[in-house]
């Protein structure tokens, strides 16, 4: 098999295939549903009013479009290493509080994207990156104390059957549509990048190693359930938290009950999200989707 795309490689890729993308997540049900159920869990209050939100490895929009969705104040910068998606994105209509950078996750100082940030969005991006812990480094340093970190992403639950039913799905739907478009290298990678990156628990404690606490690891609904999870996390060297942050845990802690109803969620996701606290109080490229 060959390697998996990375840097320049992943990002020309992106670039082809991005006129057709929107397309063919449209075909993915729930997709943008559940990118805004990863924006609300954000849990920003008063629609957003002051505050400024990143969305890194923003593509085509999507992510930004449920980040507007959920919160119509905040200010919003999408950034992304791949033109060919930023092309798309830019092309639709936004209110003037929205703004796109062309740049790498891993070059945001070079592009100037400086913070801070009150919260970040990552959807589909780490498990695309060459370096995941730099940037989750840099992600960390550019959030406000307590700030807020999203990472809407493809990461196994650890079972058995979730890496069967991705195969299954990669092998009869996302491949032969790659394929029928001229972008199998591309939906290739995808395949491939999501049964080599973390499993859910491994990435919930990823976090936790990059200085983020209050980390819960919220699974999503529908076919992807066990395939596809919110990670939600705070800047470490949070203040104490007032009403408004009870009333954003309490949001993200219905949300996943919710949709959590299950062994899976029960069991390993909630040790997850407890060793990830424990961990945490311890111590602490464009269109990635």
């Amino acid at each position: 098999m060959p390697p998996l795309l990375r840097d320049s490689a992943l990002t020309a890729a992106f670039d082809h295939g991005a006129g057709r993308y929107d397309r063919l997540v449209a075909l993915n049900p729930g997709y943008h549903a559940q990118l805004r159920r990863s924006a609300r869990r954000l849990g920003l209050t008063d629609g957003g009013a002051g505050r400024r939100v990143l969305d890194l490895g923003c593509g085509t929009g999507a992510s930004t479009a449920a980040l507007a969705a959920a919160f119509p104040a905040a200010e919003i910068v999408g950034v992304d290493a791949s033109a060919g998606m930023l092309e798309r994105a830019g092309a639709k209509r936004w209110p003037s509080r929205v703004s796109f950078v062309h740049a790498p996750a891993e070059e945001l100082h070079r592009a100037e994207v400086g913070g801070p940030f009150d919260a970040v969005l990552a959807g589909y991006l780490f498990r695309n990156l060459t370096d995941p812990d730099a940037v989750l480094r840099t992600v960390h340093g550019l959030l406000t104390p307590g700030g807020r970190l999203a990472v809407h992403e493809y990461a196994l639950g650890g079972r058995r059957v979730d890496r069967l039913v991705w195969d299954a799905v990669c092998r009869g739907v996302i491949l032969p549509l790659g394929t029928a478009t001229g972008d199998r290298d591309l939906y290739r990678h995808l395949w491939r990048s999501v049964a080599a990156f973390d499993t859910a628990p491994a990435f919930g404690a990823r976090l936790g190693r990059a200085g983020f606490e209050r980390i819960r690891v919220l699974p999503l609904p529908g076919w992807q359930t066990g395939i596809t999870h919110t990670f939600v996390g705070r800047r470490a060297d949070a203040k104490p938290d007032g009403a408004e942050a009870d009333g954003a845990e309490a949001d993200g802690a219905e949300a996943g009950g919710a949709e959590a109803g299950g062994a899976e969620a029960g069991g390993a996701e909630a040790d997850v999200a407890r060793s990830g606290r424990a961990r945490s109080g311890g111590l602490g490229e464009g269109g990635a989707r």
